[in-house]
């Protein structure tokens, strides 16, 4: 981040020293880089194992987040909705983000039955801005149905004009950039000419690429134009051009290596009214030139762009009161500093059916870096239209769609850099307002950065304010499925928020609570009071499954084979075996529950909470007094004393030394199992006095009537992160009955760790029972925000 301040800073001071004389240019110029620096944008990448997915497997992925050119440090949380084909959240999934990074899975219904879901990823951050800017994918689903009812599309053309700073302006050459798509945005070829208002044809329509291209008009004053076209079926079209404005500004740019050629027209009405205009460039919002220019003159220039980082340049013609007269965006190809390119070498060959496959990466810095690697069949589909490179250095900063991006990024050439400014003609957009800039208005922030994770905190509610004192606190027991209870002691602060950093939730919890101050009896907890409610949906990805490849048919029938096998895996009924044994005693299934390491066994006098009936009024001590032979206790609650053998016993709770004064705050009916370990206890460094060990309920154990016990709260954390399953065979031969290893994902990490000595890290995979040939891609990124990407193909 440091050095991305200074690397626009170093660009700004040049500028301004050089063509910057007017204060107020300046003063725009100051509240342009601040406002930049307040609301600068992030953006998101999503890796997944492979392209398309079946009803009910599952979808891995990395998230790869950045703030401009460097890792989104600041964010903490990284959300996702999964969305189907009505536009229905299916399921809104949270991952915390560390550095930038997050990695987590959906599974997607068994019972799905559409041919596609859409992916929409952000920030709450991200928010703030257009919402053409969140992450958005369609991914196909390998319905076999669905797959069979398929009819060719009917492709439906539309033809778009695009002039080359937002208007066609009279009195000077235009360039009028056009894209031809269908109804999914995908391009079309067409074929025809651009004709003026009495039919005489003026230019034709030449696509460069992907129905890209352009045509130049020298139009004048009250002129209309025409574009008579065809499509692939020779169906005739007509569409008009956008109309010729009198008044106005053109901007020309021309990329060359190394730098942008510009020039400005003026139509005479705007030429005389100022005296000078502005030309402001912008990237991530930053500026990095500013040049005044008098009107009197030709208004060109060249823009040196060897210092500036990847990226779209905006371009902007603005009068002396600062409104914008015309727009142009550039792509900066400034790439190869930001990008790092691991090798990989296959240092162990096992292409045979269930054999081990082992695969070395080399990354060329000693730079911290995280990668993520899947690999899948070489032979099924493969979705290779974008990657990690021309979503985060390109396609982030777009409104429209850009097909197949990724083509920009593979062996770069001047050709390719000249078929790149078509995508930047038609798809121009302006993210800055600059009348709020001139005037000095700051946007106000709907949704502010998640700067903290999702940890035990909230805020206490129903009480006076300013009767907290100073060491309040909260007695919390936080219980979730499959994990021991926890019991906590939060401080309450005099605002009456509390936090435990140490403690971050995932999946859901039911938090139990107790305040401790008498000033706080009847207040209520409100757990995670600014979590980011789930926005509206908006727009979504509509999506056609297109006639099918030969690798998307292998897909589906493979992934058939797998779903039919763990369906058959799933209901198979275990061969009925005949067990005689005898049931132990209640007492002792509750030891064998709760008690473990030097707390197990042990001579001990136990009580089972749960089944007993008179285990529901009064306190804990309340509940031993005269069960315990020896144990001498008087009082109650906070001003109990316990005395064993002439001393103090030690006193567990959940096997954590604890205190009379915490365990007098815990509610009995919350107490599954104690445990009253005789003199001399071996657990402890006091234990000659014997200790008592208080189990609070776990699991199912945890129901309780209603209305009984102490208030709580269910709270939902982060989306529990699995770990990808990946067998490991012993010997080639599958058992006897076995079904056959059908996956097309044979191996998937989103967090390959380099050995920063070696520069290196080593995978291991086993193969199938079908595969031969494999497709491995490695993306990734380093601490310092350079990107990574590769494919390569072992076979």
């Amino acid at each position: 981040m440091k050095y991305k301040i200074l690397m626009f800073r170093y660009c700004l001071l040049l500028a301004t020293a050089l063509w910057v004389n007017s204060l107020s240019a300046q003063n725009v110029v100051n509240q342009l880089e601040s406002y930049a620096t307040k609301f600068s944008p992030e953006r998101a990448y999503l890796h997944y194992d492979k392209s398309s997915y079946s009803p009910g497997e599952t979808i891995w992925f990395k998230a790869y987040v950045l703030n401009e050119i460097s890792p989104a440090t600041d964010s903490k949380n990284f959300y996702i909705d999964w969305i189907d084909e009505k536009g229905k959240i299916l399921q809104h999934t949270v991952a915390p983000l560390v550095d930038g990074l997050t990695n987590g899975q959906f599974d997607i219904p068994a019972e799905y039955t559409g041919r596609s879901l859409s992916v929409k990823a952000y920030t709450s951050w991200m928010l703030n801005f257009d919402s053409s800017f969140l992450y958005r994918k369609t991914i196909n689903i390998l319905n076999k149905d669905s797959i069979k009812s398929i009819q060719k599309p009917v492709v439906k053309p539309v033809l778009d004009f695009f002039p080359e700073s937002g208007d066609l302006l009279a009195g000077v050459p235009n360039k009028i950039a056009f894209k031809a798509i269908d109804q999914w945005g995908r391009p079309v070829k067409i074929k025809g000419v651009v004709a003026g208002g009495d039919g005489k044809v003026i230019d034709s329509l030449r696509t460069q690429h992907d129905g890209m291209g352009f045509v130049l008009l020298s139009p004048s004053a009250g002129s209309a134009f025409t574009a008579r076209w065809k499509d692939e079926q020779n169906k005739e079209y007509t569409t008009p051009l956008p109309e010729v404005k009198k008044s106005g500004a053109h901007l020309e740019v021309k990329v060359a290596p190394g730098k942008r050629e510009f020039k400005v027209n003026l139509s005479p009405d705007i030429a005389a009214a100022s005296d000078s205009v502005y030309l402001v460039g912008t990237m991530f919002q930053h500026p990095v030139f500013t040049i005044a220019k008098a009107t009197k003159s030709d208004i060109v220039g060249i823009v040196p762009t060897a210092n500036l980082p990847y990226g779209v340049l905006t371009i902007t013609v603005l009068d002396k009161s600062w409104k914008p007269l015309a727009e142009r965006i550039t792509y900066i190809d400034n790439n190869a500093p930001y990008i790092f390119k691991p090798e990989m070498e296959v240092v162990r060959w096992g292409l045979s059916y269930r054999a081990r496959d082992e695969v070395r990466i080399t990354v060329p810095e000693n730079v911290a870096s995280s990668l993520s690697v899947s690999v899948t069949d070489l032979n099924i589909d493969a979705d290779t239209s974008d990657n990690i490179l021309s979503t985060l250095m390109l396609t982030s900063e777009l409104k429209g769609k850009v097909n197949n991006a990724a083509y920009y990024f593979t062996n770069p050439s001047d050709e390719k850099q000249q078929k790149l400014d078509l995508v930047m003609l038609t798809n121009g957009w302006r993210r800055i307002n600059w009348q709020q800039i001139a005037s000095g208005v700051i946007p106000k922030v709907i949704y502010p950065r998640d700067t903290s994770y999702m940890s035990l905190s909230g805020t206490i509610t129903g009480i006076v304010p300013g009767s907290i004192g100073d060491g309040a606190a909260a007695m919390m027991i936080l219980t979730q499925k499959d994990q021991q209870n926890k019991m906590l002691l939060v401080p309450v602060q005099r605002n009456g928020t509390f936090n435990d950093p140490s403690v971050i939730l995932f999946d859901t919890a039911q938090v139990y609570y107790q305040f401790q101050d008498k000033n706080l009896k009847g207040a209520t907890a409100q757990f995670l009071p600014n979590k980011l409610r789930t926005p509206p949906v908006g727009k979504f990805n509509t999506h056609s499954l297109f006639p099918d490849t030969t690798g998307l048919w292998r897909h589906l029938l493979l992934a058939a084979e797998l779903s039919d096998n763990i369906r058959k895996s799933k209901y198979k009924e275990l061969e009925a075996v005949t067990v005689q044994a005898k049931a132990k005693p209640l007492i002792d299934q509750m030891d064998e529950k709760y008690s473990s390491g030097l707390f197990s066994g042990g001579d001990a006098i136990r009580f089972d909470l749960i089944n007993d009936k008179f285990a529901m009024v009064g306190d804990i001590f309340t509940y031993l007094q005269g069960k315990v032979a020896g144990l001498q206790i008087t009082g109650q609650g906070a001003g109990a004393s316990l005395s064993w053998r002439g001393g103090s016993p030690q006193i567990y709770v959940d096997e954590m030394p604890s205190d009379i004064s915490m365990v007098s705050s815990i509610n009995i009916t919350d107490v599954a199992f104690i445990k009253a370990f005789r003199p001399p206890f071996m657990g402890g460094f006091n234990g000659g006095n014997g200790a008592i060990a208080i189990y609070t309920r776990r699991g199912n154990d945890v129901k309780r009537e209603p209305g009984a016990g102490i208030p709580s709260a269910r709270v939902e954390g982060y989306t529990n992160i699995r770990e990808f399953y990946s067998p490991k065979y012993l010997t080639p031969e599958p058992a006897p009955g076995a079904d056959r290893d059908v996956r097309t994902t044979l191996y998937w990490n989103p967090n390959v760790t380099i050995d920063p000595r070696t520069k290196q890290a080593v995978i291991s995979f086993y193969n199938n029972d079908v595969t031969d040939a494999f497709r491995v891609v490695i993306q990734g990124m380093t601490a310092d925000g350079k990107i990574a990407y590769l494919e390569e193909r072992m076979e």
